[in-house]
């Protein structure tokens, strides 16, 4: 019980970004290219989570049948409720700037979550911090400390997310206490998923905590690909590879030191 509860804390650090990120606009106005440097750096600790952390973590637990199965299945169910979302008003869910056609609401904000595009955008975090936080909840499995690497990576992936939706909550009239209800909210069901993924899995077979982990991967992959890395170069076009990198070498340094 106490490794669950502790899967659940790192679970909800992870997810305690959101609001952060969300309080950002009620502080200080950031430049849009700040936030996209640390969504270059999140994209660049994300890749090497991925690579070094939970595919060969996956591949030793369950071998490669199981691991290239779960990569793919996590891939299309993420894409599928992707664009489930994504044609609700949260297709760019992360991104930094104010881009006018997602920052205002398409209909009056007594409506549905359907139809506002802040709420929509709270929809597709949770979307994305479902894997994330199960990662974060097997990687206690067996007695282990909990990824560094996944938990930064995770971190810094959602505070502009959180600014993004909270932006867009504000634009569309929401107040305060609503904004931090939902993102505080997102934060704790990010712990309850690492809680619930530790205690799920800590009796599995290795090859299902493997297919688990190997489609936790996929859907942070092509959550990367689809929404990091394009509002990253599209801000810091010129040096965003560069901070990629950066952030690679980082988390690769701290999986080896880790390890």
């Amino acid at each position: 019980m106490n490794q669950a509860l502790l899967a659940g804390f790192w679970g909800l650090v992870g997810g305690s970004a959101l609001v952060l990120g969300a309080a950002v606009p009620f502080i200080v106005s950031l430049p849009q290219r700040v936030i996209a440097a640390v969504m270059a750096v999140g994209s660049g600790v994300l890749i090497s989570a991925v690579a070094f952390d939970l595919m060969d973590e996956a591949y030793h637990r369950g071998g490669f049948a199981a691991t290239a199965a779960g990569f793919l299945g996590g891939a299309l169910v993420y894409t599928i409720a992707n664009i489930i979302v994504s044609r609700r008003g949260a297709r760019h869910r992360k991104r930094s700037g104010s881009n006018p056609e997602e920052s205002q609401p398409h209909a009056s904000t007594d409506q549905g979550p359907g139809t506002n595009t802040g709420l929509a955008i709270a929809i597709g975090a949770l979307l994305d911090g479902i894997p994330e936080s199960v990662v974060i909840g097997t990687s206690l499995i067996g007695g282990k400390g909990v990824s560094a690497v996944v938990v930064a990576a995770v971190f810094l992936s959602n505070v502009p997310e959180g600014l993004a939706s909270a932006a867009g909550m504000r634009q569309a009239g929401r107040s305060a206490r609503y904004i931090f209800s939902v993102w505080i909210g997102i934060a704790i069901a990010s712990g309850l998923a690492a809680l619930l993924g530790n205690v799920a899995l800590a009796g599995a077979a290795p090859s299902f905590v493997a297919a688990v982990t190997a489609v936790a991967a996929g859907a942070i992959l092509a959550m990367l690909v689809d929404t990091m890395i394009p509002e990253a170069t599209e801000a810091t076009h010129d040096y965003s590879g560069l901070i990629a990198v950066a952030g690679f070498l980082a988390a690769f340094c701290l999986t080896k030191l880790g390890g």
